[in-house]
């Protein structure tokens, strides 16, 4: 759908600026010839571990298989002998279905972190995503990261996806390794890697690690991912981008068998005292669940809005030619 950019006199203050919190922290010092690396990926993939081997010290905390310790956006400001002039900013992100965050505010905080970085200039060098390889399949977690990961980036940015395959010490061969290695090449990466993305292993060794961000320091820098062009650019709200809608699609059919979950639960709860406690903890989750959904429902005057072919550009070096 072609978006009506005409008139921007009087704009509003941007929509994005909106989901900023008190407590988000950003870079005191953003400059534009910052190189951002966010690492990316589902909880206890490593993402701080892999950080922390990169820069040679405990600077990220490590949580524990699913337990996630990254809560908000953290990031690192490195130097490079290759650049000399620019500082290397990597960004250790929380990933979804964390133990403690829900996943809308987990997609908040990287869409407004990267809606900052945006807006002050910064250029994205690349994103890591990091996968075990310690999983024997694709379990639904790790889709959703994936999917939403995806959504986020677009597919103008795939070609700066360097995906990364971790906890290869942990295997008992490496030939079982290798065979999930190729299943995700032939099966789930399968499309990025044809738009571009690499495949690499992350060793555990600080060596491994440098060479990985290299490899994306080395590539041309990105101009945006989708959703930095969506909220800073088109002027979407959270509720309107790719991966929000993905999001919000993904909650519905959670919700869905929630629900069913909790009609069987109340068919033999009575009586059951465990039960009877597990029903009451789903139907918490189904409160959790509706609200989620609720925060991303897009409101009927931005449906009108968008109907009506109105939304306009709120980014100031896109302006209208006139001439």
């Amino acid at each position: 759908m072609f978006r009506n950019l005409g008139k921007t006199k009087n704009r509003k203050s941007p929509t994005w600026k909106r989901e900023i919190k008190a407590d988000d922290v950003f870079l005191s010092d953003p400059r534009e010839s910052d190189m951002v690396v966010p690492i990316m990926g589902p909880s206890g993939s490593g993402k701080s571990t892999f950080i922390n081997i990169l820069i040679g010290q405990e600077v990220a905390s490590v949580g524990h298989e699913l337990q996630s310790h990254t809560a908000h956006i953290q990031h690192f400001t490195l130097t490079h002998p290759d650049y000399p002039n620019r500082r290397i900013v990597i960004i250790d992100t929380p990933g979804f279905d964390d133990s403690d965050i829900d996943d809308r505010e987990i997609l908040r905080r990287i869409a407004v972190w990267l809606a900052r970085s945006y807006d002050a200039k910064m250029r994205l060098a690349g994103i890591i995503y990091l996968h075990e390889i310690t999983q024997p399949r694709m379990h639904g977690t790790s889709r959703k990261n994936l999917d939403l990961f995806t959504r986020l980036c677009g597919p103008e940015a795939i070609k700066n996806v360097i995906l990364i395959t971790t906890k290869w010490d942990e295997l008992s061969s490496e030939g079982i390794g290798k065979l999930r290695e190729s299943q995700l090449k032939g099966e789930h990466w399968k499309h990025m890697v044809n738009m571009g993305s690499r495949i690499h292993r992350f060793d555990g060794t600080q060596r491994s690690a440098r060479r990985i961000v290299n490899y994306i320091l080395a590539k041309q820098p990105l101009d945006a991912v989708q959703i930095q062009t969506e909220l800073v650019q088109i002027g979407d709200i959270l509720a309107e981008t790719e991966a929000g809608r993905t999001l919000r699609f993904t909650l519905q059919e959670l919700l869905k068998m929630q629900k069913a979950m909790s009609t069987k639960m109340h068919g033999i709860s009575e009586g059951d005292s465990s039960m009877h406690e597990k029903a009451l903890e789903n139907e918490e989750k189904i409160r959790q669940t509706l609200k989620q959904i609720k925060e991303l429902n897009i409101p009927l005057s931005r449906k009108i809005t968008r109907f009506l072919g109105l939304v306009v550009s709120v980014d100031p070096r896109f302006t209208l030619n006139t001439n």
